[in-house]
């Protein structure tokens, strides 16, 4: 048994189903498409987020047909447009602006949001070890490049 090669994917939290995306990306390994999605969802149920959230997974197939997979958390621009109310592209939104520049805003997020996003990113086994205001200054230009700005609610003066 010997390490082929790692496949990543992207699968909906708790509703992984055999079908072509994911037998694409795993038929040539020979691996079965149902036993990983029925693995998948059994590990995926016990995370903290919803049905359908998109997961990313890093499975690493081995010789005999055999694999293993870890769980990441959502992708950083899904987080984003939950925080700020937009809705993706598979949700028949815009998915946030077509070009960036300054004159495209599309949103806004506060840095509050960018330090939860942040929180749950720098969970992932290959941000640990970075610092947590790295990781949320990530979060800030994957957002900017969205074409969604981080801003502190205005205060009302009296």
């Amino acid at each position: 048994m010997s390490f082929v090669r790692y496949v990543t994917l992207r699968v909906p939290c708790a509703a992984a189903r055999p079908g072509p995306a994911i037998g694409q990306a795993l038929g040539p390994l020979g691996i079965n498409m149902a036993e990983f999605c029925k693995q998948f969802n059994d590990k995926s149920e016990s995370l903290p987020y919803a049905k359908e959230t998109p997961l990313s997974v890093r499975l690493n197939a081995m010789s005999d047909r055999t694999f293993t997979f870890d769980v990441r958390s959502p992708p950083t621009s899904w987080m984003i447009l939950q925080a700020s109310g937009l809705k993706s592209k598979a949700q028949g939104g815009a998915g946030g602006a077509k070009q960036p520049s300054p004159n495209s805003i599309v949103g806004y997020i506060t840095p509050e949001q960018v330090y939860e996003i942040a929180k749950v990113k720098h969970k992932d086994s290959m941000r640990d070890h970075l610092p947590l205001e790295g990781v949320a200054r990530s979060v800030i230009g994957t957002a900017k490049s969205m074409g969604i700005l981080v801003k502190e609610h205005e205060e009302e003066s009296d």
